[in-house]
């Protein structure tokens, strides 16, 4: 009787157990499955912008495909927060070779909030393709955004960033022609922001709203009669300027007096006539 009871509790613990394996093999199987990127799940992005203010909005990690032509200046903007480090990467498909003339040089440039051109510390900013290549790849790679810097510096603050991508030099014949373009912007965070101690107001972001339209003219404030007290409003400011050149005008004028009377000549006496009324000869 103790045998089979030790027999029943074995096969009872026994299909519980594989109960608990089949119903955790599907949890197992979806934790594995591996979840889609967050760059996988933004849309591409088909347009960009032909001016800084017609800039496409762009998010990093969101890949950019659209079609162009060979000449055109073409304008995107992202934002990127202290402690990340931007990196752009762009591959232009150039037209066919039977259409093109000579090689062609390209340039990609990064600017701020407030337009100023950011440096890249590597990457291929301004390539050349040769005649008979069908692609050509630009490349930036930005200084750390930093949490917040003195205004003559210059540094990278946080805020929107402007790409530009625009042919530097390309025979005449060739513009217009069709191009590819394909661009990504991949932004590494880092806890780093130095320097410490301070932190930005605001972001360097450029309002781009227009402004109202005028439909009549605005009106004119009503002219102030004219006082008949006298006015002083012709002399200049007074300055040190005027200072130093009043001192410098009175010792000009005392030394040029000075000078004069040490080097002029002595009057010449008039010779008046001989005692004895005979002039000498």
């Amino acid at each position: 009787m103790r045998t089979t009871s030790v027999r029943r509790c074995a096969g009872a613990l026994s299909a519980a157990a594989a109960a608990l394996l089949l119903s955790a093999g599907p949890a197992a199987a979806d934790t594995a499955s591996p979840s889609p990127s967050p760059s996988e799940s933004l849309a591409p992005v088909t347009t960009a912008g032909s001016s800084f203010l017609t800039a496409t909005a762009v998010q990093p990690g969101q890949p950019v495909q659209l079609a162009g032509s060979t000449g055109d200046y073409l304008y995107w903007s992202f934002t990127s927060e202290a402690g990340q480090t931007d990196k752009i990467a762009i591959t232009v498909t150039l037209p066919p070779t039977a259409s093109r003339h000579g090689a062609s040089s390209w340039a990609v440039d990064v600017f701020d909030g407030l337009r100023r051109r950011q440096a890249c510390t590597a990457g291929a900013q301004t390539p050349t393709a040769a005649a008979g290549a069908a692609s050509v790849a630009l490349g930036c790679i930005l200084r750390r955004v930093r949490a917040w810097a003195e205004p003559w510096s210059g540094d990278p603050l946080p805020g929107t960033y402007y790409v530009r991508l625009a042919v530097a030099e390309l025979p005449e014949q060739d513009l217009g022609l069709p191009m590819q373009v394909a661009m990504r912007i991949i932004a590494h965070d880092s806890d780093d922001i130095q320097p410490e101690g301070g932190e930005l107001t605001t972001p360097l972001t450029q309002p781009v709203a227009a402004g109202t339209v005028l439909t009549s003219a605005p009106p004119v404030a009503a002219e102030e009669e004219k006082g008949t007290r006298w006015s002083w409003d012709w002399l200049p400011d007074l300055s040190t300027r005027w200072a130093w050149t009043a001192v410098g005008g009175a010792i000009a004028a005392v030394t040029g007096v000075g000078g004069y009377s040490l080097t002029r000549h002595p009057r010449r006496r008039r010779r008046g006539p001989e005692p004895d009324g005979f002039n000498r000869l």
